[in-house]
């Protein structure tokens, strides 16, 4: 893009993304004195990226050194300059102190607080490769004594909105194109579209992006990953436009083909519909490898070790750990004494499981529905069951206690998918978190910080991407917050008094002083009528939660959820059950929403405001 010659607004920082990482910059941004404008894809109630459904763990270190033994062994064989991995590592190192000093919080630590009431194996999480020196040193640290809750997303958003009166934000309305110079190189603004119009946005100081990665964009997955698809398992709206902006200005690429996975079967799940994220299960116990059951390939054969403890879908490979080549329409198939156990198990995988499945009589016919190889499909089987019988998995070592015979049929399968929790790729940046060009250096005014970009490559230790949004957030937007020597004054607008000089012939709203999230947060005008109350809270993963409730006679008559943004097909299952369970219950107090905790508690913290203005 060239250089824009007029504006529709001047901010001193523009930050691109509204997840950990462009919260983060946005906020320090501001602190050190800039007028900020942040950004995002997203609609309301969809913004924080991949930290809004991460498990809220930032990776620690006790001590330096084990710490960066630690890091350069999972990086190993691959090399990052010892720079990049010392500013890293000693943010990690002085993680907690961060916690405290910058998010106003007493941090937890994971190996001394949270062992007995995390929802996995936490000494397999802590310490995901046990293997390696320094593994330690290593730790998580959280908010509170709770996991994929979101609440280390609601404080860092949190931290934006009290700085409402330095940061704009703009919510659905990405990014189109970064501005530059075209003899400086120097990056000037964003285009960004808003509202159906396309403004140039000017940012004198200098542009954050911090938009995430490319887990939506099949193009990309098929050009980077080798994988004709993935299951997301985080944001809908990751979708490769940093890539594109970065390439435009001539930015250097790392780590294209790093990701990462999640779920059971080493980062697998249930295909889900399209358009939809996939169910990330965590603990479905040991039903998914143990016993008459396996997973295959499109063929119908083999082709990983069932029971391989979760390293974020990195699966043991000849000495190191990775990522297994990913088929297209993988299933996992059983027989009937399988079925009989997922029938009578006190949960299911997911409740319509049963209902997902397809069946045949015989393992051609099963063979025929899976589109598998029929031959390949009835050798697996008959290999299976050999190694079975003989107590040693001569294919994939798997052990042989999770080994049983398959019977005679019938025999069933369920469609799975390969899964992606998020991608690393994207622009080289340096120690100050600028983004590098072709030859190495910093492509003047523009900085880089989170998943766009990843410092991981090779194997990834859980927390590590959540400390790096903090970490490099940080210095990223402080760096582009400083006022430069060399900025451009070919101002047309001022960040108080945007003018339309892009077009001048259109009619567009107005700019500067918008923002959708105090929007948001302002009560509406809601009406209420005999024995009728409002209640509010604002805990909820979108900001607040407002609720009109009718309660007479000592009777919670009815509850409608009238102000909220929390995610659709998340919190909107809560939104939409939990009234129902109240009024049956004459309660408040119900068991909240699998997978929706946060709303849910939202919505009963506001039901419960609500019925202590009840008038007797």
């Amino acid at each position: 893009m060239t250089n824009a010659t007029s504006w529709d607004a001047t901010y001193d920082t523009i930050v691109l993304g509204f997840g950990g990482a462009g919260a983060t910059a946005a906020r320090f941004a501001a602190d050190a004195g800039a007028r900020v404008l942040l950004t995002d894809a997203a609609p309301n109630g969809h913004e924080g990226g991949n930290t809004r459904y991460s498990a809220q763990l930032l990776g620690t270190g006790d001590d330096f050194d084990g710490a960066k033994k630690y890091y350069k062994a999972l990086t190993a064989p691959m090399k990052l300059d010892e720079d990049m991995i010392d500013t890293y590592v000693d943010g990690m190192v002085h993680m907690r102190d961060y916690v405290r000093k910058y998010l106003g919080i007493e941090p937890i630590s994971a190996k001394k607080d949270l062992a007995k009431i995390a929802p996995l194996p936490l000494d397999k999480a802590v310490f995901e490769y046990p293997e390696y020196e320094g593994v330690h040193s290593y730790d998580f640290t959280t908010v509170h004594k709770g996991m994929f809750d979101a609440a280390l997303w609601q404080i860092l958003r949190q931290k934006v909105m009290d700085r409402a009166d330095k940061i704009d934000v703009w919510l659905e309305s990405p990014a189109l194109h970064l501005l530059q110079d075209p003899e400086t190189k120097i990056i000037t603004g964003a285009q960004i579209k808003r509202q159906g119009h396309t403004y140039n946005i000017q940012a004198k100081n200098g542009v954050v992006l911090a938009v995430g990665g490319f887990e939506n964009s099949q193009k990309d997955i098929q050009d980077y990953l080798g994988a004709s698809h993935l299951g997301v398992l985080g944001t809908l709206y990751n979708r490769g436009d940093g890539l594109r902006m970065a390439e435009e200005v001539g930015a250097d690429m790392w780590h294209m083909n790093n990701y990462e996975a999640l779920g059971f079967l080493s980062g697998m799940a249930f295909k889900p519909k399209q358009g939809e994220r996939a169910r990330l299960l965590l603990t479905p116990g040991d039903s998914m490898f143990s016993g008459s059951i396996i997973t295959v390939a499109d063929d119908g054969s083999r082709y990983f070790k069932e029971d391989e403890p979760n390293r974020h879908g990195h699966i043991y490979d000849h000495g190191t750990w990775r990522i297994p080549r990913t088929n297209v329409h993988p299933h996992l198939v059983f027989d009937q004494a399988q079925y009989d156990q997922f029938k009578d198990a006190e949960k299911l995988p997911y409740p319509e499981f049963l209902d997902d499945l397809v069946s045949a009589d015989s393992l051609a016919d099963l063979a025929d529905k899976i589109n598998a190889d029929p031959e390949i499909l009835s050798a697996t089987i008959n290999d299976f069951n050999t190694f079975a019988k003989q107590g040693r998995d001569y294919a994939f070592n798997r052990d042989p206690k999770t080994m049983r015979t398959f019977d005679d049929g019938p025999y069933y399968a369920i469609e799975l998918t390969h899964d992606v929790l998020n991608t690393q790729g994207g622009p080289r940046r340096n120690v100050n978190a600028e983004i590098l060009d072709a030859n190495q250096q910093p492509i003047p005014h523009l900085y880089g910080a989170g998943e766009l970009g990843g410092i991981s490559a090779n194997q990834y230790q859980g927390g590590g991407n959540l400390a790096e949004c903090l970490i490099f957030g940080k210095i990223a937007g402080e760096n582009a917050a400083k006022p430069k020597s060399d900025s451009s004054d070919t101002t047309t607008a001022s960040a108080t008094d945007a003018s339309t000089s892009a077009s001048q012939t259109e009619s567009k709203p107005t700019l500067t002083g918008s923002n959708d999230l105090v929007a948001d947060e302002t009560p509406q005008d809601i009406k209420v009528g005999a024995n009728q109350y409002l209640g509010s809270s604002s805990t909820g993963i979108g900001g607040k939660v407002v609720v009109r409730i009718t309660y007479n006679s000592d009777r919670l008559q009815n509850v409608e959820v009238v102000q909220q943004s929390e995610t659709g097909e998340v919190g909107g299952e809560a939104v939409k059950v939990l009234p129902i369970r109240m009024v049956a219950n004459n309660t408040y107090d119900v068991d909240a929403v699998s997978g929706a905790s946060v709303s849910s508690r939202a919505i009963k913290d506001a039901v419960k405001d609500a019925l202590s203005k009840v008038t007797h």
